[in-house]
Parts: structure tokens; sequence; C-alpha cells
């Protein structure tokens, strides 16, 4: 009699890693994992030593526009500066993919912020479910219709 694969044993397992399922993992959990996973930190405090900068400024004729950049000596209006914070959310998840850390935030509540962390989440979650499924057919695991 063979080992047969489950998603609930592949979800054993990466429960056993610290995986829980993006529906059961709280937004605190979600982001204490995505940001050790990419060893990234998001701050609040402004200096010059952060490898990447989100903050909100305002227009001379009073607009409020974001500006997502590396280098805030350096800003390019055509790249770095957004007119809505919804659209921060890809720029925060490819800094944190790029690992570039300290990342600094000058609202680390905001929704673009959940909605980053949850996307990355959710990327890791399926990478990690594979990977677990992997490591299991490699200890002889199969599914039941994989069976002869």
């Amino acid at each position: 009699m063979s080992k047969i694969l489950t998603d609930e044993l592949i979800k054993e397992t990466m429960a056993n890693q610290g995986w829980q399922e993006v529906n059961e993992a709280d937004q605190e959990w979600q982001r204490k994992m995505v940001l050790d996973h990419y060893e990234v930190e998001l701050t609040d405090r402004f200096d010059n030593n952060c490898g990447y900068y989100i903050y909100g400024e305002t227009t001379r004729d009073g607009y409020e526009v974001f500006v997502a950049a590396e280098d805030v000596r350096n800003v390019c209006i055509s790249e770095d500066l957004y007119y809505y914070d919804s659209d921060l959310h890809d720029a925060l998840v490819d800094a944190i993919k790029d690992e570039l850390s300290p990342i600094y935030l000058d609202d680390e509540d905001a929704d673009f912020v959940d909605y980053a962390i949850e996307e990355l989440y959710q990327e890791l979650y399926d990478e990690k479910y594979e990977e677990a499924e992997s490591e299991l057919k490699e200890q002889g695991y199969k599914y039941a219709d994989e069976e002869e």
C-alpha cells in the first residue's frame, strides 16, 4: 500500500512551516511572512538609507500626488509619480520583490500596502504549496488517481 497524497496533507505540511491558507491568515501574519521571506523592512522613518520611498506630496496648485522611487533626490516625473494611491501597490510589490530594504512608507496602514501584502502572500503561498507537493512526491506520496 502506497502513501496517498491529499490536499489536506499538503496544507498540513505547509502549516508546519508556518504557512496558513490565505483566507485564514490575518493581515499581520501575512505581512510578517512576506517581509521575512524577502528580508524586507517597512519603516515610517524617512532617512537617506532607505532602499525605496513611497510618500504623498502636494502640487503647487493643491493636488495630492504620490511618489514611489528609489532615490528621492532624483525623482522622474513620468516614472515615479502617481496620481492615485491605489496604483502604488504595484510599485510596492516590485520594491519588496527587489528587496529594496528598508522601504519608507509615509502611511504603513494605507490600503495599497494591504493589497500588496495580500498579493505577495498569495504568490508565496502558491509557490510553497507546489514545493510541499513536490517534496511529498519525492517521499513516495502519490495522488489516489495516480495509483496503478
